[in-house]
């Protein structure tokens, strides 16, 4: 009787645990840069996670530069070897704070809320605000937004080659279903 108490007090223990966290690790991040009259720049990462600690309001999200993909295979070594320096920074991280989110508020209405928080990419970090848009789906709950980025701010460096052919404005969306 005693170990099924101790196993019945260890699960119950987890379970709470696990409600203080959402988390996914297939988020998908897409970006387009490109110029008009030249080919599309854009590529999509399908494997972004993403923890949100609800009681806090924090939300983490992570991407591996190298799970970027491309059309075409040359696009995706010039990305990670002469823009992004992928071996050297080798992901993508921002941490934020969702304003004024209840978990409690979140229903299967679409609710727009601000997500201010610090990016890091390249080796750089910026502070941005971005507006996400959150509801509760079948799966959990769902975060989507866009936003732009600029290549300058990350100090990646276009080569004059192709600068015309490439934007430093960079669009950017992010979606995820968090469970």
């Amino acid at each position: 009787m005693k170990s099924f108490t101790l196993l019945f007090l260890i699960l119950s223990i987890s379970a709470i645990e696990a409600q203080e966290k959402l988390t996914t690790s297939k988020c998908i991040i897409h970006f387009e840069a490109s110029v008009p009259l030249f080919e599309e720049v854009e590529a999509q990462n399908d494997a972004v996670s993403c923890v949100l600690i609800p009681d806090k309001s924090q939300i983490t999200f992570v991407a591996i530069i190298k799970k970027f993909e491309f059309k075409r295979d040359l696009m995706k070594e010039h990305f990670n070897n002469n823009y992004m320096e992928s071996d050297q920074y080798s992901k993508a991280i921002f941490k934020g704070i969702i304003e004024k989110f209840d978990l409690k508020d979140i229903t299967e209405t679409e609710k727009e809320y601000q997500i201010k928080g610090k990016i890091q990419i390249h080796g750089q970090t910026k502070l941005i605000t971005v507006t996400a848009r959150i509801k509760r789906v079948l799966d959990g709950i769902k975060i989507e937004s866009h936003f732009n980025l600029n290549t300058d701010d990350f100090k990646i460096v276009i080569p004059s080659i192709v600068i015309a052919k490439v934007s430093k404005n960079v669009n950017t969306k992010i979606e995820c279903i968090l469970k």
